[in-house]
């Protein structure tokens, strides 16, 4: 076997045991339900405090707020 060979079935192994790794890594994951408790609470935080801040922004006394000190800067 010359060195060009033995190079190209090398690189080929390793790419195909990371392939097999990564395989293998999605299907633990899907197991075990994907997401942890911890994870799915941080994001639940989340979305609720977006909710707030969508419902803050699309206030209409904020948008006058908002004007109200823009004419201040502007005065």
């Amino acid at each position: 076997m010359d060195v060009f060979t033995m190079v190209v079935a090398i690189v080929a192994m390793s790419v195909s045991a990371g392939i097999v790794n990564n395989y293998l890594k999605t299907l633990r994951q899907a197991q075990r339900g994907g997401v942890s408790d911890e994870v799915r609470a941080e994001l639940d935080a989340l979305r609720e405090r977006v909710r707030v801040l969508e419902e803050i922004v699309t206030d209409d006394r904020f948008h006058l707020n908002a004007e109200i000190g823009r004419l201040e800067r502007q005065g």
